[in-house]
């Protein structure tokens, strides 16, 4: 900065107590700008009603802050780079609106100062659990230690922290919480909890007395049909946000519900190239549909959004009607979304694929299996194109679809 250079990637700042990390930091007029590059958009709600991310906004203003603490400052502002390679600006000073006068600058201030209360011990923070965040988390083990020894409600499938605050006076833990009557809290159409209706407040205690009772079981909620074919296809794959590639199909093929017919069926890129990209996706479509008729399984509604992105990317390879088809709910199953959490309820903390497949037996071979740690072995295969590291991503994606028809089959066998 002290030499004028026109765009800094990756610097560290600091000012007494306050250290960041912005990817860029870009020279406008006789000082610095701030920017962070998101693998999210830079905005929240729709277009006409968008408005800055407050959590970027945040980390942007502490940047700003010290660059002004510095001097090197350009102004109250700074810019996002978003999945969508779009620049966004964010303007600290400008009122929320009319009727709104707080800024961006003032939920800053608010929040250095509870960090600063933070460090200075007269206040202390209390963990959450978070069953898609803490995973990927350093922390995860020991927050998880103190959450189990205080029996935090936020164990339980999604409590999170505004129901564990709304809770807090009259429900203090899971134990608690599974051992009262749910229905002393509840006036007329509403509970005394705000946030909380009556039907949630029902749903939680039952996941608290399941979590809390020894011999408890995993439940079917109603009857569920499921879609009758000789061929089952398990289906998973593996993205890159940070190249906007998706790099493998993953695919387990059984036949009438015979384990030792499975056979795994993947379609790995041969490199970051948009022809591979493009070239595994038609090899994949084409395999589905040499399939047909069949029953399809994935674990959420990742694999739909990407088909369809894939299709707006490579129009030629099919038509938007074709994936519609593909993922027709007569014949594709979303096991999350439309089975485990609209018909069953499980004896975990979360209802992450890991956490249900390993309930019910079921062992990843690779000792770290996630989603990011296969973004990270994909970029290793990039610069390396180690075979190994190549069948550790395909043992991984194998895994995951084992997992899902584990998964299926536990659900049909439950009660």
């Amino acid at each position: 900065m002290e030499s004028g250079a026109p765009l800094i990637y990756s610097g560290r700042i600091e000012e007494g107590l306050l250290l960041g990390d912005p990817d860029l930091l870009r020279k406008e007029a006789d000082g610095y700008v701030a920017g962070d590059i998101k693998s999210g958009a830079g905005v929240e709600g729709s277009e006409d009603l968008s408005t800055p991310k407050k959590h970027y906004a945040v980390q942007l203003a502490l940047y700003t802050d010290i660059l002004e603490r510095k001097g090197l400052s350009a102004g109250r502002h700074g810019f996002i780079w978003d999945v969508n390679g779009e620049e966004v600006p964010y303007d600290f000073a400008q009122p929320y609106g009319k009727r709104n006068p707080r800024t961006l600058w003032e939920d800053y201030q608010e929040c250095l100062e509870t960090a600063q209360a933070i460090i200075a011990n007269p206040s202390s923070t209390i963990p959450a659990y978070s069953s898609g965040l803490c995973k990927l988390c350093h922390w995860y083990s020991a927050c998880l230690g103190q959450l189990k020894a205080t029996d935090d409600l936020t164990l339980i499938p999604e409590l999170g922290r505004s129901k564990r605050d709304s809770l807090a006076d009259k429900v203090s833990t899971v134990h608690v919480l599974a051992e009262t009557d749910p229905n002393a809290f509840v006036k007329g159409k509403k509970t005394i909890f705000p946030g909380i209706g009556p039907e949630t407040l029902i749903k939680l205690h039952e996941r608290a007395r399941l979590l809390t009772s020894e011999d408890a079981k995993p439940t079917l909620i109603s009857p569920i049909q499921f879609p009758d074919h000789e061929v089952e296809l398990f289906f998973d794959i593996e993205v890159d946000p940070m190249r906007d590639y998706c790099y493998l199909h993953g695919f387990v093929e059984r036949t009438g519900r015979d384990n030792s017919t499975e056979r795994f069926i993947p379609f790995f890129v041969n490199s970051p190239a948009p022809e591979c990209e493009k070239e595994e996706f038609a090899n994949a479509m084409r395999y589905i549909a040499g399939k047909r008729p069949c029953s399809i399984y994935f674990y959420s509604k990742y694999e739909r959004t990407i088909y369809r992105k894939l299709q707006g990317k490579y129009p030629d390879v099919c038509t938007a009607e074709e994936i519609e088809d593909l993922f027709n709910p007569k014949h594709a199953i979303d096991l999350y979304f439309d089975v485990v959490k609209k018909f069953t309820e499980w004896p975990t903390r979360d209802y992450s694929i890991k956490t249900l497949a390993t309930y019910l037996g079921f062992q990843w071979r690779d000792t770290h299996p996630s989603g990011a740690a296969s973004i990270e072995w994909f970029d290793q295969w990039v610069r390396t194109e180690d075979a190994r590291v190549r069948q550790r991503i395909l043992d991984y994606n194998e895994d995951d679809c084992i997992a899902t028809r584990v998964l299926l089959d536990g659900i049909r066998a439950l009660r």
